[in-house]
C-alpha cells in the first residue's frame, strides 16, 4: 500500500477523482484555496523553467564533447533523427485525425467559457524569472557547445553542481507537488462544468497515442530488420522484456541493464551495445516528443487556439534537444517542454497543467517505447559499422 502512495501516476489519478468532487460538491471558498495554491504554484514553476531548461541542457551537451568522436555523432544523429521523424509522423497523423475526433468537444469548451463561472484566487504574488525562456535556451546551448570541447574545466564543475540543484528542485519541489496542481486545476474545471468534457478529451486523445507508439516500433524495427536482415517482429520480439520493464520502472536508466542483455540476443556486438544503449538512454525520446507534440495539438485544438506546420516544425525541433537528459529526472521531459510550450505554443497555467497530467498518465508507455527504440538504433548503428568503434 505504501509503493502504491508513493507512485506518480497513482497520486495523479487521485487527484483527478479529488480535484472532481471538490469542484462539484465543495463550497466556493473552500475551492478558492486550491485555485490560490495554483497561482502561487504556477508562478514559481514560471520561475523555475528557464533554470530547468539551463540545468538540465548544459550539462548535456557538454558531455556529449566526450566519447568515441564519430560514433558518437552517428549515435546522436540517428537517436535525433528519429525523435524527430517522430514528432512529424505524430503531427500529421493529429492534424488529420484531432480536428473530427475533438470537434464536439470545442463546442462544448465554448459554451462553457461563455458561462464566466470561473474560481479565483484569494491573492496573487509575482515571481518574476530571471531569463525569459528562449535566452536561456540559447545561453544553455552556446555555454554546453563551449564546454564539449574542453576537458578540464572549472565551469564544468560548476554546471554539474548546478544541475544538482535543478534536479533537486524538480525531485523534491516540483514533482511532489505537482499533484496538488493538477488537483487545483481539475478542481476549477469541475466548478466550472469543463471536466467531464476534458476527461472524455483525454481517453481519445490516450487512444490514439498508444496506436502511433506501435505503428513507430513497427516502422523502427521494419528499417532495423532490412539492413540487418533479420525478422524485425523476431528482433521486436527479443526487446519485449525491456519494454516491459520500462512500463514498471517508468524510467529509461533504470532499464538500460535489461534493454543491454536484450540488445545483445538480437547480434549487436557488445562493444556497439555497451555504447549506444546508455547514450540513446538519455538522447532518444521518440515516445516522449510523439506525447508531448500529440497532446499539445489535442489542447490547442480544444482552446481554439490556432497552429499550422510552421510553428509545429520550429516546436518539435527545439523540443527534440530540449528534452536531452531530461530522462535521468523523473518528470523531467514535461518539465524540460514546459518552456517551449508557454513562448512557442502560448500555453497558460491552465493548459500546462492539462499537459502534465496527460503525459503522466501515459508516462510509462512513453518510456517504453523510447527504450525499445534504442534496441532498433543499436541494430542500425551496428549494422552500418560492422560492430566495430568508428
Amino acid at each position: 500500500m505504501k509503493r502504491l502512495f508513493s507512485n506518480l501516476l497513482f497520486k495523479v489519478f487521485l487527484a483527478i477523482v479529488l480535484g472532481i468532487v471538490f469542484g462539484l460538491y465543495l463550497p466556493e471558498s473552500v475551492n478558492r484555496i486550491f485555485t490560490t495554491f495554483n497561482a502561487f504554484f504556477g508562478q514559481f514553476l514560471n520561475f523555475s523553467i528557464p533554470l530547468i531548461i539551463m540545468g538540465l541542457i548544459m550539462p548535456a551537451i557538454s558531455d556529449l564533447g566526450k566519447g568515441a568522436g564519430k560514433l558518437l555523432l552517428l549515435t546522436a544523429a540517428i537517436a535525433y533523427g528519429s525523435t524527430l521523424f517522430s514528432g512529424f509522423m505524430t503531427y500529421f497523423t493529429a492534424s488529420n485525425i484531432f480536428p473530427q475526433l475533438l470537434a464536439s468537444h470545442v463546442n462544448d469548451a465554448a459554451e462553457i467559457a461563455e458561462s464566466g463561472k470561473e474560481l479565483t484566487p484569494y491573492f496573487s504574488i509575482s515571481i518574476p524569472a530571471v531569463l525569459d525562456v528562449m535566452t536561456s535556451l540559447v545561453l544553455a546551448f552556446v555555454i554546453g557547445l563551449g564546454l564539449s570541447n574542453q576537458e578540464n574545466s572549472t565551469l564544468k564543475l560548476v554546471v554539474k553542481d548546478f544541475q544538482k540543484i535543478i534536479m533537486q528542485v524538480i525531485e523534491n519541489i516540483i514533482v511532489p507537488l505537482l499533484p496538488l496542481f493538477i488537483l487545483g486545476i481539475f478542481t476549477s474545471m469541475a466548478y466550472s462544468g469543463k471536466v467531464f468534457s476534458i476527461l472524455s478529451v483525454f481517453i481519445s486523445i490516450i487512444g490514439v497515442i498508444f496506436a502511433l507508439h506501435i505503428l513507430l516500433l513497427l516502422l523502427q524495427y521494419t528499417i532495423a530488420g532490412a539492413l540487418t536482415k533479420q525478422n524485425p517482429l523476431k528482433l521486436l520480439a527479443t526487446m519485449m522484456p525491456a519494454y516491459f520493464t520500462a512500463l514498471g520502472t517508468q524510467s529509461s536508466a533504470a532499464t538500460i541493464p535489461v534493454t543491454l542483455e536484450q540488445t545483445l540476443k538480437n547480434g549487436v556486438s557488445e562493444k556497439i551495445a555497451g555504447f549506444v544503449i546508455p547514450l540513446c538512454a538519455t538522447i532518444h525520446l521518440s515516445g516522449s516528443i510523439m506525447k508531448i507534440t500529440a497532446c499539445a495539438m489535442a489542447l490547442m485544438i480544444l482552446h481554439g487556439v490556432p497552429f499550422d506546420f510552421t510553428l509545429f516544425a520550429g516546436f518539435i525541433f527545439m523540443l527534440g534537444i530540449a528534452m536531452i537528459a531530461a530522462p535521468g529526472v523523473p518528470g523531467g521531459a514535461i518539465m524540460a517542454a514546459v518552456g517551449i510550450l508557454q513562448s512557442m505554443l502560448g500555453f497558460n497555467e491552465e493548459m500546462i497543467g492539462l499537459m502534465i497530467a496527460l503525459y503522466i498518465a501515459m508516462d510509462s508507455f512513453g518510456t517504453a517505447c523510447n527504450v525499445t527504440g534504442d534496441g532498433a538504433i543499436s541494430l542500425v548503428v551496428n549494422s552500418i559499422t560492422k560492430g566495430k568503434d568508428l
